[in-house]
């Protein structure tokens, strides 16, 4: 794969989500419940107009609709994780969740409909320090880098 563009900040991962998942109407989130989770409801707040649901691990027995409630995105009801775009989230790469990429191909041969698309969604290189980034053939791996300070009072 290659850069083809940079961002910055939270908006700017948001906002190059929201172009990749471009007219889809539903994006099916996969990910590591409690971690990844928060993450796929605040990605679903900026395609808010779109269907969405989270799968927890490759368990799509789990899956759950994203829906836009007064305190904001939360699971709600099972779901048809069958999509046309599938979002995978970094923490499925993560040795200690113990997510095989097989399970993961094995899925993404269930959900994902013809001509689909699969964005990765990650910090730090994650896909990429797994080596799934050349194993699944993602249409785009969207990496945020986090740097940050702590401020104290003196």
């Amino acid at each position: 794969m290659i850069e083809m563009e940079k961002f910055k900040g939270l908006n700017g991962n948001l906002m190059a989500f929201k172009k990749e998942v471009g007219d889809a109407e539903k994006v099916t989130f996969v990910g590591i419940p409690g971690v990844c989770s928060p993450f796929a409801e605040l990605f679903a707040y900026v395609i808010r107009d779109k269907e969405s649901v989270f799968v927890g691990k490759t368990d799509l027995d789990s899956t759950k609709k994203i829906e836009r409630t007064s305190l904001g995105m939360q699971f709600s009801e099972e779901a048809d994780p069958r999509s046309s775009v599938v979002a995978l989230l970094g923490g499925l790469s993560m040795p200690q969740y113990e997510v095989t990429l097989e399970d993961v191909q094995e899925m993404l041969g269930e959900i994902l409909e013809p001509n689909g698309k699969i964005i990765g969604l990650c910090y730090m290189g994650m896909f990429q320090k797994a080596g799934w980034d050349e194993q699944i053939d993602f249409d785009c791996i969207i990496n945020g880098v986090l740097n940050g300070e702590i401020y104290k009072k003196d």
